[in-house]
């Protein structure tokens, strides 16, 4: 049950409602982080590009993010010369941002290893906050030996770092996939790294969960709510995920970013997305080497993942001071 957050009487204008909910209050403080929002459209338009890839990729580019070719030219210039170093960018609706060395179209494969990244990164994260929501609630509402349990299990996975855990799953999961009784799947499938990233990144959310959880279970409306009958389950529903529904939304944004950054850093070691399929770390290690005679092949989707990254820390760190208790904020219309 949430308390109504009433303002200050002086602070209310004439005729306005007194009794403002967190959920509005929380809305009118994030309005009013103007950076915030920039940067929460211009991840949305990213997302909206790369959605659109394979509008680019026929109508535009007319090649698909594996199709490439080292002869011929395009505007008078080689698309892949004697040194095997592709087109730079031309600034023309074909090869917007060059090619690679096997001639392939970097803005298709940009937009499309977009799409891998955060198909990857998105499924990452629902794991993650779905797997860390069950075992926290479980361990901070029941105590006793199933935090026990439950704890002893999320320290086994934090006492790796999740990088070199996620490598050495990665890299072993890419050569024999994943096999569930009479489901198998391919080692190359854009699920096995999102399953991967996201179960050790469980214990950085179930924790603070359950620490969370603990304090809401020693307030006064889940006291009456056992007075009243709930059972625990009822009480779990209806009292104690309503009331971590902010932290979750908070955790969805910070750990989709930390999640795109995991893709990229396992595609460029080769434990994340496997080549030719394309992703903004499979396109880095592609790219690196060569950076010195073609500097886009790293610049274009270094500076993509960039600005992804930093566009989702930005908007989740506004969404999490607009759901702070202590922000104050003036109530207007």
């Amino acid at each position: 049950m949430s308390e109504a957050v009433v303002a200050p009487a002086e602070q209310v204008p004439a005729g306005a409602n007194r009794s403002v909910g967190p959920g509005r209050l929380a809305l009118r403080r994030l309005r009013k982080n103007k950076i915030g929002i920039f940067f929460g459209i211009l991840f949305l338009i990213i997302v909206i590009l790369c959605l659109l890839a394979p509008v680019y990729a026929s109508h535009v580019a007319h090649q698909g993010p594996l199709d490439g070719t080292i002869t011929g030219t395009v505007y008078g210039k080689d698309i892949v010369n004697q040194y095997s170093t592709g087109i730079g960018p031309t600034w023309h609706s074909r090869y917007l941002l060059g090619a690679d060395s096997l001639g392939r179209d970097v803005a298709v494969r940009l937009l499309y290893g977009g799409r891998n990244s955060l198909e990857i990164g998105a499924l990452a994260t629902i794991i993650t906050i779905v797997g860390a929501t069950i075992l926290g609630v479980c361990a901070g509402f029941f105590r006793g030996w199933v935090d026990t349990i439950i704890s002893r299990i999320l320290d086994i996975i934090w006492a790796y770092p999740a990088l070199l855990l996620a490598i050495a799953l990665g890299v072993s999961l890419a050569v024999t996939g994943v096999n569930i009784g009479p489901w198998h799947i391919a080692g190359t499938s854009n699920l096995v790294p999102s399953a991967i990233i996201g179960v050790v990144y469980i214990p950085y959310v179930a924790r603070p969960i359950r620490g969370e959880v603990l304090t809401l279970r020693e307030r006064e409306y889940v006291d009456a709510a056992r007075i009243l009958g709930y059972n625990r389950f009822s009480i779990i529903v209806r009292e104690i995920l309503p009331n971590l529904f902010s932290t979750l939304l908070v955790f969805v944004a910070l750990q989709l970013a930390q999640s795109i950054i995991l893709e990229a850093s396992l595609s460029f070691l080769g434990a994340g997305v496997q080549p030719p399929n394309p992703s903004w770390g499979t396109m880095l290690a592609d790219g690196s080497s060569q950076i010195e005679v073609a500097p886009h092949l790293v610049l274009v989707p270094g500076i993509m993942l960039v600005v992804a990254v930093v566009s989702v820390n930005v908007f989740g760190d506004a969404l999490r001071q607009a759901f702070d208790p202590r922000a104050r904020i003036r109530v207007e219309r």
